[in-house]
């Protein structure tokens, strides 16, 4: 397994192009899986595992790894298959998510892959739900199943879901405002959506930049002064079809759309987006998942957005 994920830092060319690589690889049967590598760190052999008393039933224990201490998650397990055995005879995927540095116990893996976000597609319709998968592709005319992460690590992790008290404002002004939320995984459209509800502000959700883009297009068709009336795009970056880097660099290049407020919420890495929101002209980047930020931003320009509405008025 060394040398598989050689060179990863020069991959980051790829972001802002509507591309990605992935890692494949298989759980306890034939199927193959993906995962993108920006949220790898590396790929090792399963180390020795320590138990944790009343852990949840997919922590298989945790890895002391240059000082650090991470959990191991049975991936198979996590997704309501078979737990894997021989487990010394597995390889571990060691990834970040939300900032949280976990691995993932897998059977094999298999190489990275260089793709484009259009060759990654929504599930059939009706086959995602009620199951860990957020996307599919096709590699060697073989069906390759993108496990919807966030989901899992919801599940394992768990998380905070409400904003705390204190932090929601008393509204100043009655001006309707509205938000576009895109995000391929239901776990966080449901998570930001929450977030949204509790600040009493309307909102659209898509689950992928081609579908936010066309109903941008379509708003703009029926005649909306879409920049006036909508108040942000909230977009997750890792989505099929359109990433949010591709969507963002879409609106810009829109002049009915160019100065919305666009920000990037996403799991991957805090320094590299920070550097690639400037590159496509995002407004702001939020990892996740804090609700409790993500509501001081979204409260923050929803008051600007409401002065400059008021001012031309």
């Amino acid at each position: 397994m060394a040398g598989i994920l050689d060179g990863v830092d020069m991959r980051t060319k790829l972001a802002g192009h509507n591309r990605l690589e992935l890692l494949l690889f298989r759980l306890s049967g034939s199927q193959r899986f993906g995962i993108n590598v920006f949220k790898v760190q590396e790929v090792i052999q399963c180390p020795p595992l320590t138990s944790v008393p009343q852990s949840h039933p997919v922590v298989l224990g945790i890895a002391n790894m240059r000082g650090k201490t991470i959990p191991i998650i049975d991936l198979s397990h996590a997704i309501g298959s078979s737990p894997m055995t021989d487990v010394s005879e597995k390889f571990v995927i060691i990834t970040e998510y939300n900032r949280k540095v976990q691995g993932f116990l897998v059977d094999s893996v298999d190489r990275i892959v260089n793709m484009n976000w259009e060759e990654i597609l929504p599930p059939p319709k009706g086959a995602a739900h009620g199951t860990y998968m957020t996307a599919v592709t096709q590699v060697d005319k073989e069906l390759v199943e993108i496990i919807d992460v966030e989901k899992v690590l919801k599940e394992v992790i768990g998380g905070q879901d409400d904003v705390s008290e204190g932090i929601i404002e008393e509204r100043q002004h009655e001006l309707v405002q509205h938000v576009l939320m895109v995000d391929d995984s239901s776990v966080a459209r449901k998570q930001v959506t929450r977030v949204l509800e509790q600040l009493g502000v309307e909102f659209t959700t898509a689950n992928d930049g081609e579908q936010a883009l066309k109903q941008l297009n379509a708003w703009l068709d029926e005649g909306k002064d879409v920049e006036n009336w909508l108040a942000m795009v909230i977009s997750d970056v890792e989505m099929p079809r359109m990433d949010g880097y591709s969507l963002t660099k879409a609106i810009r290049d829109n002049p009915q759309l160019s100065h919305l407020h666009v920000i990037l919420h996403t799991s991957l890495s805090g320094v590299f987006n920070k550097s690639m929101i400037e590159k496509v002209g995002a407004n702001d980047f939020l990892p996740k998942w804090e609700p409790d930020t993500l509501a001081m931003m979204v409260q923050e320009h929803l008051r600007q957005h409401a002065e400059e509405r008021l001012a031309l008025n």
